[in-house]
């Protein structure tokens, strides 16, 4: 249906009902409204069926919402390609999230979990 040597792109726009409920900070990009991203996928939410996974390779650091029946998909969170696993980053990962006010169970393997619970002192961060 195109003449010869046209080009043709098209790109979809599926996230953009999802940007308003994120931002990014420095190196983080994370969820400014967890209840409202729940509502967009019609779920009811209440923190206390939710767990926060944390967990980093050497490409990324990722937090993401799982659900404690496992009813409904994880939910990612908060992410960075930049930001290593030590406690200083977790600690802001938490901040930008609002831990305080959800205060979800948090796991993730024990490397993190020490450092959240402050054992793991010999783990410096370097930007």
């Amino acid at each position: 249906m195109l003449a010869s040597g046209v080009s043709f792109s098209w790109y979809r726009l599926r996230e953009k009902e999802f940007v308003p409920f994120f931002t990014q900070e420095g190196e983080l990009v994370f969820c400014n409204n967890v209840p409202g991203i729940m509502e967009m996928f019609n779920i009811t939410y209440d923190p206390e069926e939710w767990r926060l996974f944390i967990d980093s390779s050497k490409r990324s650091l990722k937090a993401i919402l799982l659900h404690n029946g496992n009813q409904y998909a994880s939910v990612p969170v908060g992410y960075s390609v930049h930001l290593k696993e030590c406690y200083g980053n977790l600690g802001f990962v938490l901040n930008k999230l609002s831990y305080s006010d959800h205060k979800w169970t948090i796991c993730g393997d024990l490397k993190v979990i020490s450092m959240l619970l402050g054992q793991q002192r010999g783990s410096l961060c370097w930007a």
